[in-house]
């Protein structure tokens, strides 16, 4: 059986609930830009907390039921492609007779036609409607071919936008347990400030009094070796001087995709990566390095697309070579790697510039974070909004870190 059209009354329902709560997760979004401009305090940051954690929950509600939807209409779509196939069909085999009797008359001789009819009026009759039927014929198969392929391009229109919204489950996976980070968050910070703003002030005193702890812990990469954050903070700051790119910002961005690096796994080459547009590539830029292609790690594919994603940037091999010359025009080399530290840093910092980042305007490396995961068609899409937050939440936590270090 075909599956039936999508429920008018059901497909309402759907998008007014998508409405309602992106009308939510925007009245959210104020709120937490309002509550950050407040002086630090127990309640400004629990209230915080709260929003941010709300926030996490409808935009997961309202992905949810836009990949609802889009099944949905695509399961539709398939129906409907169905039932023009098989009229096609159909269409055919009648055409297909219509042509067999019309060779037939073509192979015999006017006369011996005419000799076939009782008179010549009949005959020429017809002759005439035999042709005005198999006009008709060839219009419907034209059209129903028309239709046809209509309908399949707004199917692949459709499976193209499910595509987007199934990319962002690892997005979903992260910001899910980013949720449950906060929720921890809040609890231990009632816990150890007993509710009290006196001793919430002494916590956060206690947390900021020790640059040599924020200076050695460790900043975790993608794809190598984690570095002390002090090294991360000489790597950021020496992109930053080359391109303008702001130190917190960059540490955010690869932070956010090493975290989503984490979820996706570890991968290789012949089996997660592109296999014409990427993995001749990858072949060149590991033999330029020397190194074993078999043996380098690169981002696992999901079910939806490929992987190949390379280093604590995570470039795909085909858009790594579009910038390795610039790299190592940047850093005065020759070679450059992907899954070096410093090479990775600068390639991200121009990629952000290319992307519009302009040195602390939030607006502006939100965009830019969003181009870096999405690419500019579906940087502006709410389903990925989450992303460009998260990455702003990390640059905010590295400036105050940053600022605790250069005092």
């Amino acid at each position: 059986a075909h599956a039936q059209a999508l429920d008018p009354a059901k497909r309402a329902e759907l998008e007014a609930n998508l409405a309602n709560i992106e009308k939510e997760i925007e009245t959210q979004r104020l709120l937490l830009s309002s509550k950050q401009k407040e002086s630090v305090s127990l309640g400004r940051d629990i209230s915080i907390l709260n929003t941010q954690i709300k926030k996490s929950e409808l935009a997961i509600k309202g992905r949810t039921l836009s990949i609802q939807k889009l099944s949905e209409d695509i399961a539709s779509k398939k129906g409907k492609i169905g039932e023009l196939s098989e009229q096609m069909t159909k269409d055919q085999s009648s055409l297909s007779e219509f042509t067999r009797e019309r060779a037939k008359l073509d192979d015999s001789s006017f006369f011996e036609l005419l000799l076939q009819q009782e008179n010549l009026s009949q005959f020429l009759s017809d002759a005439d409607q035999f042709g005005m039927v198999e006009s008709s014929l060839h219009d419907l198969l034209d059209e129903i071919k028309d239709t046809k392929q209509s309908t399949e391009e707004a199917k692949t229109a459709l499976e193209e936008k499910k595509t987007e919204e199934l990319e962002l489950k690892g997005i979903q996976e992260l910001e899910k347990r980013r949720t449950a980070e906060k929720n921890t968050e809040k609890q231990k910070i009632l816990k150890d400030s007993k509710g009290k703003e006196k001793e919430y002030q002494k916590i956060l005193a206690s947390r900021e009094a020790d640059a040599a702890a924020i200076r050695s812990a460790l900043f975790q990469l993608s794809g190598t070796t984690a570095i002390p954050f002090g090294v991360a903070l000489e790597y950021a700051n020496f992109a930053s001087q080359k391109t303008g790119i702001r130190p917190a910002f960059l540490l955010g961005i690869i932070a956010e995709e090493t975290n989503l690096g984490e979820n996706i796994g570890k991968g290789n080459w012949l089996v997660d990566m592109h296999p014409t547009r990427d993995r001749p590539v990858f072949e060149q830029i590991t033999s330029k390095l020397g190194l074993d292609p078999n043996k380098m790690p690169v981002s696992k594919k999901a079910w939806y697309g490929w992987g190949g994603a390379m280093g604590p940037a995570q470039f795909i091999p085909s858009t790594w070579v579009l910038y390795e010359s610039r790299v190592a025009q940047v850093l005065g080399k020759s070679v450059v790697s992907p899954w070096d530290p410093k090479d990775a840093f600068t390639a991200s910092a121009i990629l952000l510039t290319d992307n519009g980042a302009v040195n602390g305007n939030y607006a502006s490396e939100r965009l830019a974070a969003l181009r870096y995961l999405a690419g500019w068609k579906n940087a502006t899409k709410s389903a990925y909004a989450f992303y460009g937050d998260d990455v702003m939440g990390l640059a905010s936590k590295f400036e105050r870190q940053i600022d605790i270090l250069s005092r």
